[in-house]
């Protein structure tokens, strides 16, 4: 079989989500660079792959997905590697509401709203930023009450509930504003402190 490749861009949260599952079960991938906001806009190929032009996209041996979660959930059961999905229905369940809550609620509030408003406008919008860091406080609040006990969110093993958080949190703590915030949460400051070490992180981190 050909090696999976992803397409999108380094900077992507959710490209970086992707990555991450592919990098913790141990394959093989190629990064195919799809820029979704060139100056000469997105390559018109590109929409064979993702009808709304967004990032990430994937191929596998002719096999074609978009969205990141089902991309996710598919690498996890198609290739060889360490399982990232529970095997009982109510830790699976709880798994799938936490990326639900990250996607719907963490990833505008945190991603956008607080470290790109922050880091890339001038002048920022203050109170986009504040409405941001109300919302991040709950998704924290949140995922601290989810958290199952052990070192990662669902207790003992590695899932891809902590790969879809991993690089939203991370990109939230560029920011003072971030960093700040997540010390109040111990026990969600405690798994990223874990979580970085792993060397997937390492690996998907953008350059430069």
């Amino acid at each position: 079989m050909s090696k999976p490749v992803v397409y999108g861009a380094d900077y992507s949260v959710y490209v970086r989500i992707v990555r991450l599952v592919l990098e913790e079960k141990g394959i093989d991938y190629e990064l195919v660079p799809v820029d979704v906001f060139a100056a000469d806009g997105i390559p018109g190929w590109y929409f064979d792959h993702h009808p709304f032009g967004r990032i990430p996209a994937f191929e596998h041996d002719g096999f074609r997905l978009f969205e990141s979660s089902a991309i996710a959930r598919y690498v996890d059961e198609a290739f060889d590697g360490p399982a990232l999905l529970p095997a009982d229905a109510r830790p699976r369940a709880t798994m799938n509401q936490i990326i639900g809550m990250l996607d719907a609620y963490a990833y505008r509030a945190m991603v956008w709203d607080v470290a790109v408003e922050r880091l890339e406008k001038e002048p920022p919008d203050e109170s986009l930023i504040a409405g941001g860091l109300g919302q991040a406080a709950t998704v924290l609040r949140v995922l601290t009450s989810l958290k199952a006990a052990g070192p990662w969110l669902l207790g003992d093993q590695l899932m891809l509930a902590d790969l879809h958080a991993a690089p939203i949190i991370g990109y939230f703590l560029k920011v003072a504003e971030g960093r700040k915030l997540l010390a109040e949460f111990p026990d969600i400051r405690d798994w990223w402190d874990r979580i970085v070490q792993r060397p997937s992180f390492a690996r998907t981190e953008k350059a430069g």
